[in-house]
C-alpha cells in the first residue's frame, strides 16, 4: 500500500539561529511523484537515503543529486521524476549560509548545486553515513555533528547588519512592508537597500516581499485548506483574488486550486515545515 512517513526533532539549540527544521521522510509503495517545491524564507538542503533526486526548474533538463543546497528562489522548481523514496531535508536561515556552508547566501540564490561543491568531502561522507544508518535519530545526530563542526570555521565574513535588519523586518511583516518605507526605517535610499540587499541575499527586496506574501498564503492553506481564497487574499494583502491568483501563475506555475489538489496530499515538501505559517 502507498502512503508517507516523516520524522523530526528539536534542532540542537546551538543550530536554532540557522536551521528551520530537520525533517526525514520515506515513502512507500511508489517513487516520489513530481510536485513543486514553492519559495519561502529558507534555503534548503536535501540529503537521499537510496536514489539520486530529480530537480528542474521549468523549462529546463531534470539534473539528479544524492545531495543538493538550494538557495531562496521566486518561481517553483519542480522535484522528482526519479526513483529516489526516502531523504533527510534541511531548512536553513539565509545567515547560514555563510556560518554553516562558508558563502553568502546570494551565491546560492535561485539555483541548485550538489552539496559536495558546498562542502566537499565531508557532504559525501555524510551521505553515505546516513545511508549506512537505519535509526532516525542517529541520523540527525551526524548531520547535526557535522553542522557544528562548521559553526565557526567559515571565512565568509558576516552580512551588512542594515541588509539583515531589513530582511529580518520583511519576514517578521510577512513581507507586507513597503519597500521605501523599510528603506527609510534603515536610513538609506531605496536604491542602495535594494542594491546591497540583493547583493547579500540574491533576491531584490520586493522580490523577497512577494515571496514572504505567497509563503504566507500557501503556510495557511496547508492547515485550513477550507478558507475561502477572496477571504485570504484580503488577509495577506493582495488587491483580489484575481491578484493571488496571478501570483500563484506566477510563482508556482499553477492556479490555487490546482495546487490545492496535486500537492495538499503530500506529507513530505521542498518548503520547509518552518514556513508554513497557519495564522493569516
Amino acid at each position: 500500500m502507498a502512503g508517507m512517513e516523516h520524522h523530526t526533532r528539536p534542532v540542537h539549540a546551538a543550530l536554532r539561529p540557522y536551521v528551520g527544521d530537520l525533517v526525514g521522510y520515506a515513502s512507500y509503495g511508489y517513487p516520489m511523484e513530481l510536485h513543486r517545491g514553492l519559495p519561502s524564507r529558507f534555503m534548503t538542503l536535501v540529503i537521499t537515503l537510496d536514489e539520486a533526486l530529480g530537480v528542474a526548474w521549468p523549462g529546463h533538463p531534470v539534473d539528479k543529486y544524492d545531495a543538493l543546497a538550494g538557495g531562496l528562489h521566486s518561481t517553483a522548481v519542480h522535484i522528482g521524476q526519479t526513483d529516489s523514496r526516502a531523504g533527510v531535508q534541511i531548512s536553513l536561515t539565509p545567515p547560514a549560509a555563510r556560518e554553516l556552508l562558508g558563502l553568502p547566501p546570494g551565491q546560492l540564490a535561485s539555483i541548485v548545486v550538489g552539496l559536495d561543491e558546498v562542502l566537499g568531502r565531508s557532504a559525501r561522507e555524510l551521505t553515505e553515513q546516513l545511508r549506512e544508518e537505519p535509526s532516525w535519530d542517529k541520523r540527525f545526530d551526524l548531520i547535526e555533528s557535522l553542522l557544528l563542526q562548521q559553526l565557526g570555521q567559515s571565512n565568509a565574513g558576516t552580512a551588512q547588519p542594515e541588509v539583515s535588519w531589513a530582511w529580518q523586518r520583511l519576514c517578521a511583516s510577512r513581507g507586507s512592508l513597503g519597500i521605501q518605507d523599510l528603506a527609510t526605517e534603515v536610513g538609506w535610499s531605496r536604491r542602495h537597500l535594494t542594491d546591497r540587499f540583493t547583493r547579500e541575499l540574491g533576491l531584490a527586496p520586493k522580490v523577497a516581499a512577494r515571496v514572504l506574501r505567497f509563503e504566507r498564503v500557501t503556510g495557511h492553506l496547508r492547515q485550513h485548506p477550507t478558507t475561502r481564497l477572496a477571504d485570504l487574499s484580503a488577509a495577506a494583502g493582495y488587491a483580489d483574488q484575481a491578484h493571488l491568483t496571478r501570483e500563484f501563475q506566477a510563482i508556482a506555475g499553477c492556479s490555487p486550486r490546482q495546487w490545492m489538489t496535486e500537492e495538499l496530499p503530500n506529507l513530505q515538501d521542498f518548503t520547509p515545515a518552518g514556513a508554513r505559517v497557519s495564522k493569516v
